[in-house]
């Protein structure tokens, strides 16, 4: 598979430095922000083949922060995969009804995920 530009919206460093390191070993240049408002700019500047987002941001979050973005018609088709630790009953519903194509639980898992990621890439939304 061809690289992909692949932003990942992430608070906690850990997490951060986790999804990078996952993604650029298959190939793929990341961009990384730290607050939603950061994510979403840098989402309108570079135009990314798919957006992680974490749901739990501080201040806005990823739920709204997808919202924003399927607003924009710069960014309304860019796919997005919510990362979350919430996965009770109802939550998926709630990420999906946010304008979010997917979602990976967290922790993430080492073995699936940049597979999970890569399976958005050249699916742009409306296409």
């Amino acid at each position: 598979m061809a690289a992909a530009k692949i932003l990942v919206i992430e608070d906690n460093p850990a997490n951060l430095e986790l999804a990078t390191f996952l993604l650029e070993v298959e190939g793929h240049v990341v961009l990384q922000a730290t607050t939603a408002e950061e994510g979403i700019a840098l989402a309108k500047a570079q135009s990314p083949d798919v957006i992680v987002m974490d749901v739990g941001l501080p201040g806005m979050d990823g739920l709204e922060a997808t919202r924003v973005l399927r607003k924009d018609p710069a960014t309304k088709d860019i796919p997005v995969i919510a990362a979350t630790s919430h996965a009770m009953k109802g939550d998926k519903e709630q990420i999906m009804a946010a304008g979010c194509d997917d979602y990976v639980a967290k922790p993430l898992d080492t073995r699936t995920f940049a597979q999970q990621v890569a399976r958005h890439v050249g699916m742009r939304r409306g296409t």
